[in-house]
């Protein structure tokens, strides 16, 4: 096991999913339930998925979650770039975001190959 706070990625992740907490406060209120809470729970569901997976007990389990938490980053890349299109996300933020979580993105598939080969 192994303290997920230590991970850069989730230092990240975990940052980025605040910007999308502050992002998503200034949404037209009739978006509370739409793409706020989706937006909220794809973030949040990154670092949540990665601090899971390092309380596991084997590579396998954690691979999976870790994958889990991939896919939420690419649900919010895409909620994300709604948002901008529906012009709720103004495009300097966008433009300020969306490397963040690609980023992220990049850092998970790195260290998904280091648990698939076990070199965690």
């Amino acid at each position: 096991m192994k303290d997920f706070r230590t991970l850069k990625v989730w230092e990240k992740a975990h940052a980025l999913v605040q910007e999308i907490y502050k992002l998503t406060a200034r949404f037209p209120a009739d978006e509370r339930f739409g793409l706020t809470i989706q937006m909220r729970r794809s973030g949040a569901a990154i670092p949540t998925h990665m601090a899971e997976g390092c309380r596991t007990d084997n590579d396998q389990d954690m691979a999976r979650l870790f994958q889990m938490a991939m896919r939420s980053a690419c649900e919010l890349e895409y909620q994300l770039l709604l948002s901008r299109d529906l012009t709720y996300t103004p495009m300097d933020l966008y433009a300020e975001l969306e490397p963040r979580v690609t980023e992220v993105k990049k850092m998970l598939t790195s260290y998904l190959q280091r648990v698939r080969a076990g070199n965690f």
